[in-house]
């Protein structure tokens, strides 16, 4: 009898064994995957531009061949501090403008009777299935129209360009929604006995208990921002107005029409650092707001 029991949990640890091998192998693979394009995106960036442009490609280098200069070249090349602050500028209003409009329309979703409210809903939904792209023609001629591009364009307009059609987001409304939707309905009835409004009660009560998800909310539109690079690169018609994802595509042609792969790599790497950094420090804020928004619908 007791044989019986030592095999039966002998072939239950092996099982659980190769079941574990299994899942860690996968994830190995697929980390493998990612971080290709980054290990590639380093090298080179410590090659020379011969290096870059030899047959077959060098896959790796002595740290005493490494070309340090080449950040320090990225950085005279192209004026990054003005595309930093062009980004961070759009970054802020455009975040701004997204968290008060997902805030009043998730607000309305969870807690608002209204005819249609469910139809209108799903519909909202069901444009998260519609690929943004589709929408960049219809965009530029509305902002094309207004008079924010054009060949006289100024930094104001260019600015309003790049964030007002992008103040609102479908996946930010439904995701801010499922949180408004764990909160008790009897601190609504609860307010409402004491007299307050809808208003007040959103700003003093839901704000507040959905500051996690609010949080992420603001993180998330902020990097989305500084990857940006179609719309930014369509709407801007001086070099000035660029954000820093256009500025790593057009700064780097040498007057023989190469483009420089090894600075525009560090000046990729120096772009990237920040994004890295962000989510490392923010990455239990983005984590717990996601937790509290729930899955109730």
């Amino acid at each position: 009898m007791e044989q019986a029991i030592y095999g039966n949990e002998k072939q239950i640890k092996r099982k659980i064994f190769i079941r574990l091998a299994i899942v860690y192998a996968l994830i190995i693979f697929f980390a493998i995957f990612i971080i290709i394009p980054f290990y590639w995106m380093l090298i080179t960036a410590m090659k020379t531009l011969t290096q870059v442009e030899s047959a077959p490609p060098i896959l790796w280098l002595n740290p005493a061949e490494w070309q340090w200069v080449n950040f320090s070249g990225a950085l005279e090349q192209a004026p990054f501090l003005r595309f930093t602050l062009n980004t961070v500028v759009v970054a802020i209003i455009a975040t701004i403008g997204t968290v008060i409009t997902t805030i009043l329309s998730a607000f309305a979703f969870a807690r608002l009777n209204f005819k249609g409210r469910d139809l209108l809903f799903m519909a909202f939904i069901a444009t998260m299935m519609i690929p943004g792209e589709i929408f960049v023609i219809t965009n530029y001629i509305t902002v094309s129209r207004i008079g924010w591009v054009s060949l006289d364009q100024s930094y104001f307009e260019a600015i309003l360009a790049m964030t007002v059609p992008f103040m609102t987001s479908i996946f930010f409304i439904f995701f801010l929604r499922q949180a408004f939707k764990t909160i008790p309905n009897e601190l609504y009835y609860a307010a409402k006995v004491d007299g307050k409004t809808d208003w007040q009660y959103l700003w003093r009560v839901m704000v507040p208990i959905a500051i996690p998800t609010i949080t992420t909310i603001t993180i998330l539109n902020a990097m989305n921002t500084w990857n940006a690079y179609i719309w930014p690169q369509l709407v801007t018609m001086q070099e000035d107005y660029r954000l820093v994802s256009n500025g790593l595509r057009n700064a780097f042609d040498d007057t023989a029409g190469r483009i420089m792969y090894h600075e525009q790599m560090a000046a990729s790497i120096i772009v990237t650092v920040p994004l890295i950094i962000a989510f490392l420090l923010l990455k239990k804020y983005i984590m717990r707001g996601v937790s509290r928004s729930g899955i109730k619908g």
